[in-house]
């Protein structure tokens, strides 16, 4: 795995710095200006991590960002170029590159890259979770009253109106029981932050797999609880998650099931 995760970690960060030096201007303000501004930095930041990822695991197939198919046997690539695309077209700084290696539909190696601050997650199954080099491990203990917890919705959420619904009664619920509730751009860091204790906790409801499955492998080799949101343990294909350290997790489900 040293290999795997030296090769995945390299194309993540040649990435991240073709990202943030070729950021176009901002977008319009139409969903189809939007989109073409995306694909015009999106398709080419692909293109470069498939030449380089197809050395390290030549028989992956590619697994697509949105309707993630992953096969029941063999390994995929689970690849978001730039996880927090709104906020990158946007000029803000939190996005990243976010690479998993599934393997049998379960996460074995991943790496996350923020570009702007220059940080990186790695974790590999069974190898521990490290940021920069340095393991990380979620907070521990504390009040939930005193907790800083994160949610986010899957993408394009009008199409799924349950999801939608679901979000509401669960920041209702939440809300009222921290000391805050945030929304820090992409899905996949704001996991990792809670895996290395910066955040207390992370919730969402619907499938959402490209931008969970990295994420997840991190959060479970740092020794976070990583559930869905009836309490058993997360898989591809969920319709929800919760990541929490174990002083915490039970109360947050009680509070989101």
């Amino acid at each position: 795995m040293p290999d795997l995760l030296a090769t995945m970690t390299a194309a993540a960060r040649e990435t991240g710095a073709f990202l943030r030096d070729r950021r176009p201007p901002a977008p319009g303000r139409t969903l189809e200006t939007l989109r073409d501004t995306f694909r015009s930095v999106d398709e080419p930041a692909v293109a470069l991590l498939r030449e380089r990822l197809r050395v390290a695991a030549p028989a992956a197939v590619w697994a697509g960002e949105l309707d993630t198919e992953l096969p029941e046997k063999g390994e995929a690539w689970v690849v978001d170029a730039i996880d927090g695309a709104v906020q990158y077209l946007r000029g803000l700084p939190h996005w990243c590159v976010s690479l998993a290696l599934v393997r049998d539909r379960e996460p074995v190696a991943a790496v996350l890259h923020s570009a702007m601050p220059g940080e990186t997650y790695t974790a590999v199954a069974g190898g521990g979770a490290h940021r920069d080099g340095v393991p990380v491990v979620p907070a521990d203990g504390g009040e939930l009253a005193a907790a800083v917890v994160v949610t986010a919705q899957p993408p394009f959420p009008a199409g799924r109106p349950e999801a939608v619904a679901a979000a509401g009664r669960g920041l209702s619920a939440v809300l009222p029981a921290v000391a805050a509730v945030r929304h820090l751009g992409p899905v996949s860091w704001q996991i990792a932050d809670v895996a290395a204790g910066r955040l207390d906790a992370f919730w969402e409801y619907g499938r959402d797999d490209a931008n969970l499955l990295a994420g997840a492998l991190i959060a479970r080799e740092a020794g976070a609880l990583v559930t869905d949101l009836a309490g058993r343990p997360w898989r591809a294909g969920a319709e929800s998650i919760l990541v929490a350290p174990e002083a915490l997790h039970g109360e947050l489900l009680a509070l989101l099931a």
